[in-house]
């Protein structure tokens, strides 16, 4: 253990020197809602980038499946990067936008309810285990790349197991949000408990570890809104990098998931027209949570300096994230995407709808299914679990 945490120590940067890769700049930097000016709290940038969960490419976790991979080494990026956008809504839900992570301090219980998890066991609800084989539901073998897109509809199955985050996920689809539809799901009337004893066993363990221990309750459930776009054909389109900045600018801003060729990044911020963001191709060892449920967590939090990377350079597949904790945070964001996204008359980003487009199929609100498999166990043969397609998904080639 001391080998491993003497090597993770060896990688990171002295705090002090953290900020020295940014520009000597007037422009303020923003991150996930906040603004920072360099010349004034470049201490508060620090902690505020630090302070968010950085989840990497892990090794020497139990085989996926029992006979698959015990790392995620150059296939699990973006699914890392899922998580983290994920992690940062649970932390908005929990612990509130404005906390602060700091070495060694001790952390809320919730802190550290939200980390497990995510920890690399196959009874942690959003594990690399739960979200590799619920996305062979979405017809990605274990072991292939996932897309942006792929990784939002794994994280709203998921999610319908959670019960202590009890949050509502809406992944909206041709470039449309529709109003009516999400409050219908943040409204819907809770599950049964009952319902609990039919789900699929492949997740009853890791439902063990997030049972609401305060009953199902009634009102507005919490909004993990996530977009998936395409903002060009091979290149991003220059006429959407304002309305892609602005995302950024939102208090209910979870970032963006996207990257480049054969690499995900998730997408904290910007300064000028430089993207901010968290790199998962770091490959660390697996870390399991204490007896007393606390985990180690200085490998979850990135205390080098971030890296940046020119806008332009941006693959044009894109996933941007929104938590709203309130409805009346989701009434704000509508008003902000209306205000600040569609007053683009042509080529807009997105478009934010009233109601229920006629001549889509109807929305009904996802519910826990009542089933015993995710279909992992129906492929054929294990050869094909691990094949890498040439092509990533998100990635034009």
């Amino acid at each position: 253990m001391e080998s491993v945490l003497s090597r993770y120590e060896n990688q990171i940067t002295i705090l002090s020197d953290y900020l020295e890769e940014f520009p000597e700049t007037d422009e303020p930097v923003w991150i996930l809602g906040r603004q920072h000016h360099l010349n004034t709290d470049k201490s508060k940038l620090l902690l505020d980038i630090s302070a968010r969960l950085w989840f990497t490419y892990r090794r020497k976790f139990s085989p996926i499946g029992g006979t698959g991979p015990s790392s995620d080494a150059g296939w699990g990026c973006m699914l890392r990067c899922g998580q983290m956008m994920l992690a940062q809504a649970l932390i908005c839900r929990h612990l509130g936008r404005d906390w602060q992570w700091e070495k060694h301090k001790k952390q809320p219980e919730e802190y550290h309810r939200i980390l497990r998890c995510f920890l690399d066991r196959k009874d942690c609800c959003y594990s690399i285990h739960q979200m590799a084989q619920m996305g062979v539901g979405e017809g990605k073998s274990i072991g292939e790349w996932f897309g942006p897109n792929t990784v939002a509809q794994v994280l709203k199955k998921l999610a319908l197991f959670d019960e202590w985050n009890s949050l509502a996920v809406y992944v909206s689809m041709d470039n449309t949000v529709v109003i009516e539809d999400i409050k219908k799901m943040c409204w819907s009337p809770p599950q049964s408990s009952s319902a609990a004893h039919g789900s699929a066993h492949l997740h009853r363990s890791a439902l063990g570890r997030n049972k609401n221990t305060a009953g199902f309750c009634t009102g507005w459930k919490p909004l993990l809104l996530i977009i998936p776009l395409r903002l060009g054909i091979n290149h991003i389109n220059p006429v959407y990098i304002d309305a892609f900045k602005e995302c950024f600018k939102m208090p209910q801003s979870l970032g963006a998931l996207g990257g480049k060729p054969n690499n995900a990044y998730y997408f904290i911020g910007f300064l000028g027209n430089e993207l901010i963001y968290l790199d998962p191709h770091t490959t660390q060892s697996f870390v399991d949570s204490e007896e007393n449920g606390m985990v180690d967590d200085q490998s979850f939090h990135c205390q080098q300096a971030p890296h940046r990377m020119k806008i332009m350079n941006l693959d044009p597949s894109v996933a941007l994230g929104f938590f709203c904790k309130e409805e009346c945070d989701f009434d704000n964001w509508c008003s902000l995407v209306q205000k600040e996204i569609l007053k683009q008359q042509s080529l807009r980003m997105f478009e934010l709808v009233q109601k229920h487009p006629p001549h889509w199929p109807p929305f009904i609100p996802p519910t826990k299914p009542e089933v015993t498999t995710t279909g992992a166990e129906l492929i054929e043969s294990t050869d094909k679990l691990f094949e890498l397609e040439e092509e990533f998904e998100i990635l034009s080639v």
